[in-house]
């Protein structure tokens, strides 16, 4: 998810030339190890797509069964960081676009031109990470979400609340009822109870994500020129599916984010001990009930259209509220943490979350793709922490000690310079 350094940062996208009043150095420094965390927990979900095949994200025992110390590692992940790092993203990068249009109005500029081009630029970027590196990219979707959200940006919060709370539950409560006869279907499939139109059902469900499974199993294993031809020649529409499946999740979120920048989370307006109820309430709320779920899949194996329908679907409350009371709670702990050796890295992951993003895509598919160590499909979920933890090393190493010669990653300059028109100077 880009997220950009500089000057001036907002909560999470790179800024352009808006530069930011000293005095607001600490509240910039919360919001930039926010990002960091993020970027950092976002891998701890897309390892299982890089790793693959991506059918296991649905459930642990796909494609193939896995033991009891795999199905605990895929548990922990659950609980802990599937949905809740999507939504505290969304949630981020919604807030940045009020911030980054704020500033750039207040220097007088154009903050709605500048903010279309900007995420112009982001479409761009995210269709060559697609192409280049990896099928899962999120940049595409989020600019293409963060326009919307930008045309909405002048209503009201409550009309922005209303707006997305509506779209947001509806879509998921839509989706659920869409499912609930496949689910059906597969809870009598696993007691022998199944009639022929169900298993029939549950064949429809299934077949889709094993073919999927195998695709992937065989494009693994090709050079990456086959890969390229076959993203630019086969699936050169993919990005617009994602965006398709996903935006009535992104935007509902991105639109929450907005409201609740110009409410004062990130910047201490919001009283501290409402804020400490609302994060400590949200994000318990949101670990119970996905322990709720958990305790009724973990047993039966974590069925796979149930799985499904849960993690794109059912879960929607959950992932909102957990996403919400972790940035919270990280808003309550930034003053301390920052000022720690690994609160400086984190925030320092965070001003460079862009380049990490994409750094990580370029690790992961060279680790696990045949035009690397091809090493997809060998390792299950308990395994798949040694490279998460390594990215983690990796992206809080590399951060510090670029910014210690660096205004900004690499990434975070390519981008601004593409929106100023120039090339900026970068070294410190």
């Amino acid at each position: 998810m880009p997220v950009g350094p500089g000057l001036t940062r907002d909560p999470a996208v790179a800024p352009d030339a808006v530069e930011a009043p000293a005095a607001a150095a600490p509240r910039l420094a919360t919001l930039d190890l926010i990002r960091g965390v993020a970027v950092l927990g976002i891998l701890a979900i897309n390892i299982a797509g890089f790793a693959g095949p991506m059918i296991s994200s649905t459930s642990p025992n796909l494609p193939r069964p896995v033991g009891p110390l795999d199905e605990a590692a895929y548990a922990f992940n659950f609980l802990f960081f599937e949905g809740k790092m999507r939504t505290l993203f969304s949630l981020l990068f919604g807030a940045g676009l009020v911030l980054f249009w704020e500033r750039t109005e207040a220097a007088g500029r154009d903050g709605d031109l500048q903010q279309l081009r900007r995420l112009g630029w982001l479409l761009l970027l995210g269709m060559l990470h697609y192409l280049l590196l990896w099928w899962g990219d999120i940049l595409f979707v989020y600019a293409a979400c963060g326009i919307a959200a930008l045309l909405l940006r002048p209503l009201n919060n409550a009309a922005l609340l209303g707006m997305a709370l509506v779209l947001y539950y509806g879509w998921h409560v839509w989706g659920m009822l869409d499912a609930a006869a496949a689910i059906t279907a597969e809870t009598a499939a696993r007691d022998h109870l199944a009639s022929a139109a169900q298993l029939r059902l549950l064949a429809e469900r299934i077949e889709p994500m094993q073919a999927w499974a195998a695709q992937e199993l065989r494009e693994a294993h090709m050079g990456y020129l086959d890969l390229l031809r076959i993203k630019l020649l086969e699936r050169p529409f993919w990005q617009i599916q994602m965006v398709s499946g996903v935006f009535s999740e992104t935007l509902p979120l991105m639109l929450i984010g907005m409201v609740i920048y110009r409410r004062g989370l990130f910047d201490g307006r919001l009283p501290r001990r409402r804020l400490v109820e609302l994060s400590i309430t949200c994000t318990l709320a949101g670990f119970a009930l996905t322990a709720l779920f958990l305790g009724w899949a973990w047993p039966r194996h974590f069925p796979p259209v149930a799985m499904n329908a849960a993690l794109v679907w059912g879960l929607a409350m959950p992932h909102l509220l957990g996403g919400f009371g972790y940035a919270g709670l990280l808003v309550l702990a930034a003053p301390r943490l920052s000022s720690t050796r690994i609160g400086s890295s984190l925030v320092a992951a965070g001003r460079m979350a862009f380049s990490n993003y994409v750094l990580t895509s370029l690790v992961m598919t060279f680790v696990f793709y045949g035009w690397g160590l091809g090493l997809f499909a060998q390792f299950g979920p308990l395994a798949q922490w040694l490279f998460v933890i390594g990215g983690w090393a990796l992206m809080l190493a590399w951060s510090l000690a670029w910014l210690r010669h660096f205004r900004r990653g690499p990434l975070e300059w390519l981008w601004r310079s593409l929106v100023e028109h120039r090339v900026l100077a970068n070294r410190r």
